[in-house]
């Protein structure tokens, strides 16, 4: 390679190293601003031109956490993280159905799947609460774990036939061939193999759980999950912004975290393992 050619690929290497920098520091630049407001006064964090110099405090932090934030914190968890194992229980299966062994119809049966998430949730809020008003499940944790299930299982169940679809057959035959019934190859095969797409699918069902508003509000009052808990803020008679602020910044911490560490196994199941 010669000397202009080096150049040529450092000066594209450098180039793209810059727009992925510039890229990722407007991705993160909300986030950062989030914090600072959460940091200041109410006076501070309305106040034009932006104040850039200021003493931070905790106070909206205490008021937060005084104010029924664990309750909340925990109902989320709870809803959230219960409706994400149903999905995944049920998903796999209904994956390992559709892919290594499909059953029959099983191409309509996947569109079946993917129309549910074609409806918008306003169209079908009204016979939904009628259901859950009849059967008593308003204002309730249960109420809010079935509906997350509806909602996050057709999108598990794609993701996780996909990442099936993708495994040696001439290994599955090969289990079977030694006698592996249905149980251990999705036991002793296939989950292993899988477990990127099935910590990315797990991660994703239960950010979209976490983060879900329009039926949190909707279907429960005092039993609501953080996102609910925010709203209590929301106010045109005070100045809330920092103390929206604080409170966002609770509510995204689990949530960072999670995707934190389970970064490596996201970007592999994200791109079907190609990252090793």
């Amino acid at each position: 390679m010669s000397r202009l050619e080096r150049a040529r690929r450092d000066t594209r290497f450098g180039a793209a190293a810059a727009a992925a920098t510039f890229g990722s520091l407007l991705m993160v630049a909300p986030i950062i601003w989030m914090v600072l407001t959460s940091l200041k006064t109410e006076e501070q964090a309305v106040s034009f031109p932006p104040a850039l110099l200021f003493r931070p405090t905790l106070a909206h932090y205490r008021a937060a956490l005084d104010d029924a934030f664990a309750g909340f914190a925990l109902n989320s968890l709870l809803a959230a993280g219960l409706s994400t194992l149903i999905v995944i229980a049920l998903a796999v299966p209904a994956a390992y159905a559709l892919s290594v062994r499909p059953v029959a119809q099983w191409r309509d049966a996947l569109f079946f799947f993917i129309s549910t998430k074609m409806m918008p949730i306003a169209a079908g809020i009204v016979p939904l609460y009628l259901i859950a008003r009849t059967l008593g499940l308003l204002n309730s944790l249960a109420v809010l774990v079935l509906l997350y299930v509806g909602m996050n299982l057709p999108l598990a169940i794609w993701m996780i036939r996909s990442f099936m679809i993708e495994l040696p057959r001439e290994l599955l035959e090969a289990a079977r061939v030694d006698g592996a019934g249905p149980m251990r190859e999705i036991g002793s095969i296939i989950l292993p193999l899988i477990r990127p797409g099935l910590a990315s699918t797990t991660l994703l069902c239960f950010l979209f759980a976490w983060n879900e508003y329009f039926l949190a509000v909707n279907f429960t009052s005092t039993t609501g999950t953080l996102t609910v808990f925010l709203q209590r803020f929301l106010s045109f008679g005070r100045l809330y912004t920092a103390q929206v602020a604080a409170v966002a910044t609770l509510v995204n911490i689990p949530v960072v975290a999670a995707g934190w560490l389970a970064q490596r196994n996201l970007v592999r199941g994200l791109t079907f393992g190609a990252v090793k």
